[in-house]
């Protein structure tokens, strides 16, 4: 059952990249532009290449790793020890929701900005907390 959970995961993951995070506009009076994973980071590599490779880095390539390394394990052709390197990988992604949240309190903060979340907030945070309790199943079953 494990194994099904992780796996979905590389299906779960790539559609909360490109589902809507938020919706962020300038003012109420103004339509709301909608922000994904992807749409953000392509912004993000435009103005700020070293923030962006840090924000690719824990929103894209630490789940997939992570993901793609307890499949290994799963399945025997990784040993456990890789486990806790893992399980790292696993809160680096969740660091991401993190600078999410944290866009959020400050933008709302301002007040000059309306921002509301999206369900693919949601999304990608389950597939981030779900992660992290498939590797912590599987450190207990190893």
């Amino acid at each position: 059952m494990l194994r099904v959970a992780n796996l979905c995961l590389l299906i779960l993951f790539p559609v909360a990249w490109f589902a809507p995070l938020l919706r962020a506009g300038l003012l109420p009076l103004f339509g709301m532009s909608e922000i994904s994973v992807v749409t953000g980071l392509q912004a993000l590599w435009r103005t700020d290449p070293p923030l962006a490779l840090v924000v690719t880095g824990l929103a894209v390539f630490a789940p997939l790793l992570k993901t793609l390394g307890l499949a290994l394990v799963q399945f025997g052709w990784l040993s456990g020890r890789a486990l806790p390197a893992l399980h790292l990988l696993g809160k680096l992604a969740m660091a991401d929701i993190f600078l999410i949240a944290l866009y959020i309190v400050v933008v709302k903060g301002i007040g000059m900005a309306r921002v509301e979340t999206a369900w693919g907030l949601y999304l990608f945070t389950g597939c981030v907390l779900a992660s992290l309790v498939i590797g912590l199943l599987t450190r207990a079953r190893a």
